[in-house]
């Protein structure tokens, strides 16, 4: 399929790409897509928590009645957890939530993820461009030029350009990355795809 390539101005420049269908018309797979947003979103978590157990509490270990008699459940210590102020039962603890998926896995369920972007005309060619310095008003001059400024959008480029990276970086819902930082969730978290002509080159050989 062949998309139009416009210029930072959201003009169209006159020439064409023509997308591989192997990478961005294939029959999406709805399953690797949910294991490689799962792996993501699970890589992201801290997993700092932690609760005090009965061990951890501060308090006395004296017993605090005596065993019979009293007409009640038995109590051996005030950091009982049935107790206010006592330990948790089987609290959380600190643990590492990520896991690894196959790289074959990663690749479909990112050329699916394209795939519905295409589908969806959600995806933008651009031609390579860079600003001189760091201004996020000419970034969002470039937005509203592609009429994507109010939507969620994600700028593709082949290499990391730090101009490019500081003006989008203070603009709610703007986002730029490089080829090898793309991942499914930031394909699918988004409303307007945009690469950079080169970054398709680049796309086509990583996969």
């Amino acid at each position: 399929m062949e998309l139009t390539v416009y210029n930072i101005e959201g003009k169209d420049t006159g020439r064409k790409v023509n997308l591989n269908d192997e990478i961005f018309g294939i029959e999406p797979n709805d399953h690797a897509i949910y294991l490689d947003v799962k792996r993501h979103m699970a890589n992201k978590r801290q997993g700092t928590h932690k609760a005090k157990e009965r061990a951890e509490v501060r308090g006395s270990t004296r017993k605090i009645k005596k065993q019979k008699g009293t007409g009640s459940a038995r109590a051996g210590s005030i950091k009982n957890p049935l107790f206010r102020g006592g330990g948790r039962v089987f609290g959380p603890r600190p643990r590492d939530y990520s896991f690894k998926l196959n790289k074959k896995v990663k690749k479909l369920a990112r050329k699916s993820a394209l795939t519905y972007k295409l589908r969806a005309n959600e995806l933008f060619i651009v031609e390579d461009f860079t600003f001189d310095t760091p201004k996020t008003k000419q970034y969002l001059t470039f937005e509203k030029n592609l009429k994507i400024n109010d939507k969620k959008s994600v700028l593709v480029l082949a290499e990391p350009n730090k101009n490019l990276y500081l003006s989008s970086r203070n603009l709610q819902g703007s986002k730029t990355i490089t080829v090898s930082e793309l991942t499914t969730y930031d394909i699918l978290n988004t409303k307007a795809l945009v690469l950079s002509e080169s970054s398709v080159d680049v796309l086509e050989k990583t996969f």
